[in-house]
């Protein structure tokens, strides 16, 4: 294993507009890959991003998943050792400051939550596994922001270890985005394990990748996108093998392709493939990536491809940014799944306010999260009735059920598993072996959501403002007292019974709801 280290000066050519919060000094993006583990640290100064210092470390996390996907301990050790070196990088970051994501392998292995244990002890911070098409939106975004603007629309491409991606889009606007199981790491160990080469094996591996992306091609070939740009380790260590050998004058060519084919035929094993610009630490797993690339080229009629040095981790940067300056790409997702599924969105404003004027009263007990837990808590509002367009009875577990399945930009898998918990929780029994099941710290924060929650769409039966008296409310660990002023309550007698309703299921959770 290699460990590389550089300092460089910028990856960004435009200034950062329009933010709303002061920008932090420091940003640190890591990227846990199936191949290797990247971490870029930013600095953002009178508007301008600049990269300070940039680490990676080839863990090739992908090769220790056994054909039960399970993760074995020689390969948990290796990255947990990187990712203490990576830990003492960003010691005393702030938390908002870090953002750590997990990709394919991480989503694959059956044991994940067991290395995540780990994994977030030795870095300091929590980490969240993305899907493969929130992985292709990132990755989108760090390009996008590493070209110059223009109206072409771009094929992006990225190999990783375990999955590929592929986007097309317009300056930042995407259009299309897949990711495929499909790796270097992946590819070479399934074809190429014992390192020998030949044609057969070649033509196997090929069969697979095009097999992969037959579902797939009709979207994304030549006649839908004017330019092709690649990204990721593999595809620059093809890119440089390919000049150093002068097969190709700049980027990469399916003419340059052609040749390091033949190359790799002539030899028996990938030992022998001697390629000046190829990185050593690159060779076990450089056939995977090329055939990933070349299979591409052929299938979806690729003449050229330029290279890009933006990637996910640099879009995991500008996905930061943008939420310091209200472009935050999760709030449209909410909105925009609210209003495929008609929710009435002045029910879910009447909500919101009542959970915003509860959060003022308990602020106090909830700390340093409350802001945290109040955002999701609004988005939850905006998206609790969604279920009732598919039936209304158990439409809660309806709602739970798409905001858990669903490709929803912006989000980790660890975000949608408690904002689908949130909208499962709102109605009728309190789900706490789920509660319990989420990671730290929402396994003991999130009660409190939902106790606010429930409360807030109770108040709102009626769907009507005006309705709602002046309240008063405190919490505590195991109580929460409601009081209404100039006697309210008796004069509302649906609102009582709904109360009492709660005061049992909180009972049954060892949690006292006091009313008066």
């Amino acid at each position: 294993m290699r460990y590389i280290k550089k300092k460089i000066t910028t990856i960004a050519d435009k200034p950062l507009t329009n933010i709303t919060e002061p920008a932090p000094e420091l940003i640190a993006a890591i990227d846990l890959g199936s191949n290797s583990f990247h971490m870029i640290i930013c600095s953002v100064t009178d508007g301008q991003l600049k990269t300070i210092d940039r680490i990676k470390e080839m863990v090739r996390l992908a090769s220790g998943l056994n054909e039960r996907n399970i993760l074995d301990e020689a390969t948990q050790e290796r990255a947990l050792a990187c990712l203490k070196r990576f830990g003492q990088r960003i010691q005393g970051f702030p938390e908002n400051n870090v953002h750590i994501v997990g990709t394919n392998t991480l989503r694959t292995a059956k044991n994940a939550a067991h290395f995540l244990h780990h994994a977030e002890n030795a870095l300091g911070y929590p980490i969240h596994i993305i899907s493969g098409i929130e992985e292709a939106r990132l990755i989108y975004q760090g390009v996008a922001h590493s070209l110059q603007s223009n109206a072409q629309r771009r094929l992006v491409m990225d190999i990783g270890g375990g999955s590929t991606e592929y986007i097309i889009g317009t300056n930042d606007s995407i259009a299309k985005k897949e990711s495929l199981r499909m790796g270097c790491v992946t590819v070479s160990n399934q074809f190429f394990a014992d390192g020998s080469i030949n044609q057969q094996k070649l033509q196997s591996a090929l069969l697979f990748v095009n097999h992969r992306l037959r579902g797939d091609k009709k979207q994304f070939t030549s006649k839908h996108w004017d330019e092709a740009i690649g990204a990721s380790g593999s595809i620059r260590a093809i890119r440089k093998v390919l000049v150093a050998q002068q097969w190709t004058p700049g980027g990469i060519s399916l003419e340059g392709l052609e040749q390091l084919k033949s190359h790799i035929l002539n030899c028996q094993h990938i030992s022998e493939l001697k390629l000046e610009g190829l990185d050593p630490d690159r060779l076990p797993v450089f056939i995977g990536g090329f055939v990933i690339l070349y299979a591409t080229f052929i299938s979806l009629g690729i003449e050229t491809m330029s290279v890009s040095d933006g990637a996910l981790r640099e879009g995991l940067i500008y996905d930061h940014l943008g939420r310091l300056s209200n472009h935050d790409v999760r709030s449209q997702t909410v909105t925009t799944l609210a209003k495929h599924y008609n929710t009435d969105t002045n029910q879910a404003e009447l909500i919101q306010s009542t959970i915003s004027n509860l959060f003022d009263q308990v602020k106090p007990f909830l700390g340093a999260q409350s802001k945290s837990m109040l955002q999701k808590l609004l988005w939850a509002a905006e998206l609790h009735e969604i279920g009732r367009n598919i039936a209304h009875s158990q439409y809660h577990k309806h709602g739970a059920y798409i905001i858990k399945h669903g490709d929803l930009s912006g989000f980790s898998q660890q975000n949608q598993n408690l904002l689908s918990l949130l909208v499962l929780s709102h109605r009728k029994k309190i789900p706490l072996k789920k509660i319990a099941e989420l990671p730290p710290p929402w396994n003991k924060s999130s009660f409190y959501m939902v106790i606010i929650f429930r409360l807030a769409v109770l108040l709102q039966r009626n769907r009507n403002y005006s309705a709602l008296p002046d309240f008063k409310i405190s919490l505590s660990k195991k109580r929460m007292q409601l009081t209404f002023l100039d006697n309210w309550l008796a004069d509302a007698p649906l609102t009582h019974a709904d109360l009492q309703q709660e005061q049992a299921y909180l009972k049954k959770a060892n949690f006292t709801l006091d009313i008066s």
